[in-house]
């Protein structure tokens, strides 16, 4: 692995292949020290440094959504992508001197948008004479110092993982990702930075990349029999304290892990997908961890660690380069040794800055190229479909992903002994503002209802289980009473519950009473026209996150599988629209569920 370019400003990079000494010498000017106490007749030797992170950055270099053709916009004016975020960096550097900072990631890169799939499937790195992955293209560039592996890293498989770890010039952290035959790190645990200071003392910044359980589960497909991914707080606790023992004077955590402790997975794994602050409470000697995973803004949290007292510094910058934590440090030299004296955190917003020139001048021709490449058109559509309803209504937008799901599954099903079963399937509102024209219809307007890569696969079950898998799915809904008005904006998300682990279920007839408490809310379900039989076997065509337990759906993940492939269900729609040439929307679209309140509509 080649040493970040930026180790030439005096510092060495120790990791755990070993130590390479930067190739240039000189001390950089040092952050201006705190006014010292008096110790002995002599002032204190103090430094401030700052770590700057990312995380959840999906692919997003340019502050533009290939899915709308458009700049990227949303109702907080927010906006994406590397190069704003190259804009913030290079304005900390110019405070703080570039020598009193380093750059670290939470993990989710390489996945994402339509300029990262590109670069995955459609003119792959993986080729003989592949390209280099935009992401690595644009974090060399802007001198990243590490990042951690996120759950989304496999999602294109380890091949894919393994090239792009190549092309990167900083070092892809997982200190719970290990090879499964010898449960050693399939990946570096950590780096270790050296920061020069004036006083003739660098600081030994160590920061441990720490990635999600949950690969285990959704990516099964791709990593089963080659690695396994052990639980973070018990990994945290075998390397900070090989860290210390090692001089870090500061201990960094990288973790693609939300802090909330709570897990989508249910008792699928014995692990906490959503661990930050779990490893922050119980692991001794952290002084920092930068969040990822749950796609949230955390400015700054703190959590009190049990076994030292002493506090530990959380933050989560926004998704997709929206946001740009700091970790402003300050330690003394007490005892032979630098000591955080005081660590604070902040974020800083993307949307104030102007995207940087350098690096949209860097990746100008990737981003053409997939722009022409998403805007080809595929076919035509009878109507127009939004989804800007189908969180809480049954539109044909859904009603076409299952379709195809359907006809997909019953085509790979025939010859066989489950060809004469009913094929059902599963789908969710990915995105609120997806839609297809009437007429002429794009690449990015089909793959903008399935911003996931997800793969399809058939599962056999039951009438009863799937009741149970509807009742599940419909806590989604936030429990309203009868009578009175309903506001939409307040009906979803029910404990939290995102859009995407709400399915419908294409081939039943359901209303969902929300008058009801969950779990209990499952009324007239019918198929063919009469009550369902819950003895009745059906093949339920459904994505492989979901199959392998993803959302924590009953029955899925240990039901039977009859089919896979994998293809992402993504590409499976756009060919079907290209052999097709027409979606015609009447031929599918059918109001097939409902939302009442004691058996009266809703909407």
């Amino acid at each position: 692995m080649p040493l970040n370019r930026r180790d030439f400003l005096g510092r060495t990079a120790v990791t755990g292949a070993g130590v390479a000494l930067a190739g240039a010498s000189g001390v950089a000017q040092a952050a201006p020290a705190a006014a010292g106490d008096r110790g002995h007749g002599r002032p204190k030797k103090r430094y401030a440094f700052t770590v700057m992170g990312t995380t959840d950055l999906h692919g997003n270099v340019f502050n533009w959504d290939y899915f709308t053709d458009a700049e990227f916009d949303d109702k907080a004016h927010n906006d994406v992508g590397l190069a704003k975020i190259s804009t913030l960096v290079n304005q900390v550097r110019g405070e703080k001197g570039r020598a009193n900072t380093l750059l670290i990631d939470a993990g989710d890169t390489i996945q994402g948008t339509q300029l990262s799939y590109y670069y995955a499937r459609v003119d792959p790195i993986t080729g003989a004479h592949g390209p280099v992955h935009p992401m690595a293209r644009a974090m060399n560039a802007m001198g990243y110092d590490a990042a951690a592996l996120g759950n989304h890293e496999f999602n294109y498989g380890i091949p894919t993982l393994r090239k792009f770890e190549e092309q990167c010039r900083f070092p892809l952290l997982g200190a719970n990702a290990l090879d499964a035959k010898t449960l050693k790190p399939a990946f570096r645990p950590y780096v270790m930075k050296r920061v020069c200071t004036p006083h003739g003392r660098d600081v030994k910044v160590a920061v441990l990349g720490l990635t999600n359980p949950g690969i285990a589960i959704w990516d099964k497909a791709n990593v089963q029999g080659k690695m396994v991914f052990p639980g973070l707080e018990e990994q945290a606790a075998k390397w900070v304290p090989k860290l210390r023992s090692m001089g870090a004077d500061v201990v960094i955590v990288a973790a693609h892990s939300g802090a909330s402790g709570t897990s989508s997975y249910g008792d699928a794994l014995p692990y906490v997908e959503n661990a930050a602050a779990l490893v922050a409470e119980q692991v001794p000697g952290i002084d920092a961890i930068l969040v990822g995973h749950a796609h949230t803004e955390i400015p700054e949290y703190r959590v009190t660690n049990k076994k030292t007292g002493k506090q530990v510094v959380l933050s989560e910058p926004l998704k997709w380069g929206q946001r740009l934590t700091l970790f402003d440090f300050s330690v003394v030299w007490e005892r032979g040794s630098w000591q955080v004296e005081s660590v604070s955190a902040k974020v800083l917003n993307s949307n104030t800055v102007a995207e940087d020139p350098k690096i949209t001048k860097l990746l100008g021709a990737e981003h053409r190229k997939v722009v022409a490449y998403v805007n080809e058109v595929i076919g035509t559509s009878t109507a127009a479909m939004s989804a800007a309803e189908a969180a809480y209504k049954d539109t044909p937008i859904i009603d076409f992903i299952n379709h195809v799901q359907v006809e997909t599954v019953r085509a790979a099903l025939a010859g066989t002994q489950y060809a004469a079963l009913p094929v059902l399937s599963q789908a969710s509102c990915f995105s609120r503002t997806a839609g297809v024209p009437s007429g002429k219809v794009s690449i990015r307007q089909v793959a903008g209802l399935y911003p996931f890569e997800n793969t399809l696969e058939a599962r056999v079950m039951t009438g009863a289980q799937l009741r149970d898998y509807l009742e599940f799915s419909a806590r989604y809904y936030v429990r309203t009473p009868s009578g009175g008005p309903v506001d939409p904006a307040k009906l979803t998300n029910a404990d939290g519950v995102p859009d995407y682990n709400y399915d419908v279920v294409g081939g039943l007839s359901y209303e969902i009473d929300i008058a009801k408490a969950p779990g209990a809310r499952i009324v007239n379900l019918s198929f063919d026209g009469k009550p369902l039989d819950d003895s009745a076997q059906f093949v339920l065509a459904v994505n492989n996150y979901r199959a392998s337990g993803g959302g924590n759906f009953p029955h899925v993940a240990g039901a039977k599988q009859v089919w896979a492939n994998s293809e992402e269900i993504r590409n499976t729609i756009i060919g079907w629209v290209k052999a097709k040439g027409s979606i015609e929307v009447e031929r599918f679209a059918s109001v097939d569920w409902k939302l009442t309140r004691d058996g009266v509509p809703v909407f």
